[in-house]
């Protein structure tokens, strides 16, 4: 019975600690995110930039880098991560050898060993492929006018296309172009950053996530699924539009149906080339088997509210 007893109050005990948890609350509306949205972002100098990522309850972290941000001067050598906390109307970061950063009203005021004050400012990136439009011939998936063009697809009350739904139509070599929006979840972690993913010719995976400042493995936002990490990690802030504009060349089967090519994929994140080329080794996770037969796109529906507008393909 004392062992018992035990068990049970170490069950309630339990219980009582994950309903004390903070809940991953979740914001679609940057009006209504918060101050500790307002301050996440990206900032910059002649030096280099920093991305300020939100981590939830005060909590935050600084990503330095070298040159400029990823995709826009960074030399892709020199970066340096350092957490910080709300402290009143401003954020402190403090790191090694007397490192301190303060950020406040859109403004970090970095102070080092080497001297200070030194300041950078916000600074709002935008794809230079939003809002492209359809080059003739295109076929037009999603203007926001209907979801006709997709299984299981709907419109929003802003009229646009959430995930969880496949093309009817199949496609085999493409020229792609997707804008899709994530959620700002300060508190989730991982694939519960704002999970989906665009399945290419429902087999090959271009992974979709909230992965602004992390280091930009496979599993992340650009990755080819458990394939190959992307170049450079391209991801915006969460509640800002992004793009992928893709190229797709199918495998090539023979009269056997034995793979003699490898299907290739270039991919552009927000204007920048992240893959080049690459060769895909075969179908990731949750692809269907590959052969000579095209097959539809699909955006991966993870139980996240990720959307997506402006999505055309270009059939060659």
């Amino acid at each position: 019975m004392k062992h018992l007893a035990i068990l049970l109050l170490t069950l309630v005990t339990a219980a009582r600690a994950a309903d004390s948890k903070p809940k991953a609350e979740t914001f679609l509306d940057p009006s209504k995110a918060g101050k500790d949205y307002l301050d996440q972002g990206e900032y910059k100098n002649d030096w280099g930039g920093i991305q300020i990522i939100a981590l939830g309850e005060g909590n935050f972290r600084m990503v330095t880098y070298r040159g400029g941000l990823p995709g826009d001067g960074w030399d892709q050598e020199f970066k340096t991560e350092t957490p910080g906390k709300r402290d009143g109307s401003k954020i402190v970061f403090a790191g090694e050898n007397n490192y301190r950063a303060e950020l406040l009203n859109g403004k970090i005021t970095i102070h080092t060993a080497d001297g200070g004050p030194y300041t950078m400012e916000k600074t709002e990136r935008k794809s230079p492929t939003l809002g492209a439009k359809p080059p003739a011939g295109a076929v037009v998936l999603f203007d926001g006018t209907n979801a006709d063009a997709w299984a299981d697809g709907h419109l929003d009350e802003r009229h646009l296309l959430p995930a969880g739904c496949k093309s009817k139509q199949s496609f085999n070599n493409f020229t792609a172009h997707f804008e899709f929006l994530l959620p700002f979840k300060p508190l989730g972690r991982g694939q519960d950053r704002g999970n989906s993913g665009v399945y290419l010719q429902d087999r090959y995976e271009v992974q979709v996530l909230d992965s602004f400042g992390l280091k930009g493995e496979n599993n992340e936002c650009g990755g080819i699924y458990s394939q190959a990490k992307p170049s450079v990690n391209m991801c915006f802030p969460p509640l800002t539009w992004q793009t992928y504009d893709i190229d797709f060349v199918a495998a090539k089967f023979d009269e056997t149906g034995k793979k003699t090519k490898n299907a290739a994929v270039t991919v552009k994140h927000n204007g920048v080339t992240i893959h080049d080329r690459l060769e895909l080794k075969g179908p990731t996770p949750g692809g269907k088997k590959e052969d000579a037969a095209g097959g539809p796109l699909q955006l991966q529906g993870h139980g996240n509210p990720v959307f997506y507008r402006n999505i055309w393909v270009v059939a060659r």
